[in-house]
């Protein structure tokens, strides 16, 4: 970029992951600072697991799994193998090279260090230079809550479940005595540009949202978010899914809805031109383009054209 702006990308999972990818190949290394989603957390077998947190890491240090864009790439599985034929929890699947990472992590956690300070600490390990901020250092889990009247940590419902259960509603375990570290505040108040990345609003933006007074603080900038719903579908996971069976319709329009407060800007993809006319109604301009990131250039391309797009936008407030 031609002037050193300073950007806040918001960011779950694979999409998510994939364009603060893109952002961080455009802007200078303090230029960009991703928030992470950190409810969707687990403890297993004494290790704690950051599946949000550990994709966009892997994805900006080039490790990341190039086929399903979560877990490390050239994988191997001797413990997991081990693990299945002792009968232990095996359906949560961790590669070596990943038991490792968690391995580390949890030893730094144990030592007395921050969920912020480790992370911190693992991406310079790892090569990432940008700065990567869990959401928060408190404990919050998002459970899930289905049809059949069970109540579902995240990974429960996505890894163990498939996905499968109808979904009612979601409820944020812990986020009443939660609060956002100073590194995330301080990245929002010095931002010229909030970036919405396209992850699912129910589970991995909402959480970060929820935070005591970061809604508040996210209304005084420009926002511009990618839409995760590409013709009324997901590339990846159940966010489509999590709309109808909330009585949504699966579009862009609904996600312009969900953020309507304080969303400048939308960026949709070509195959939904025709709901720009009604995202400009609702009082947000649209960015119409293609969003897919199928390549390394079309992370790129994207963030450019979000950034410059966002830049032109004055903020909601």
């Amino acid at each position: 970029m031609d002037k050193k702006i300073h950007v806040v990308a918001l960011a779950g999972g694979v999409g998510g992951a994939k364009l603060a990818d893109g952002l961080s190949g455009i802007l200078e290394p303090d230029c960009l600072s991703v928030i992470v989603n950190t409810g969707d957390d687990l403890k297993l077998c004494g290790l704690q697991i950051c599946p949000d947190l550990d994709t966009v890491c892997y994805t900006l240090a080039g490790l990341a799994n190039p086929v399903t864009g979560w877990g490390r790439k050239d994988e191997t599985w001797e413990v997991f193998s081990e693990i299945q034929k002792l009968e232990g929890p095996d359906w949560f699947k961790l590669g070596d090279h990943d038991i490792a990472f968690h391995l580390a992590r949890t030893n730094l956690l144990d030592s007395g260090l921050s969920i912020t300070e480790t992370t911190k600490i693992l991406c310079r390990k790892i090569g990432v230079l940008n700065s990567v901020l869990p959401m928060t250092d408190s404990s919050v889990r998002t459970i899930v809550h289905t049809k059949d009247g069970r109540d579902l940590g995240f990974q429960e419902y996505f890894v163990k479940e498939n996905c499968e259960p109808v979904v009612t509603g979601f409820t944020f375990k812990g986020m009443s005595h939660a609060v956002p570290t100073e590194a995330v505040i301080n990245a929002i108040e010095n931002a010229d540009l909030v970036v919405l990345c396209p992850s699912n609003p129910w589970v991995s933006i909402d959480p970060i949202l929820k935070l005591p007074g970061l809604r508040e603080k996210i209304q005084k900038k420009v926002v511009v978010a990618v839409s995760p719903i590409i013709g009324g579908k997901t590339i990846k996971g159940p966010a489509a899914k999590m709309f109808l069976e909330l009585g949504l319709l699966p579009g862009t329009i609904e996600v312009a809805k969900h953020y309507l407060d304080f969303l400048s800007g939308l960026v949709i993809d070509a195959i939904d031109h025709d709901d720009a006319d009604s995202i400009s109604a609702a009082g947000i301009i649209p960015l119409v383009t293609g969003t897919i990131m199928r390549t390394k250039e079309d992370r790129t391309r994207l963030a450019k054209e979000t950034i410059e797009f966002g830049l032109k936008l004055h903020p909601k407030g």
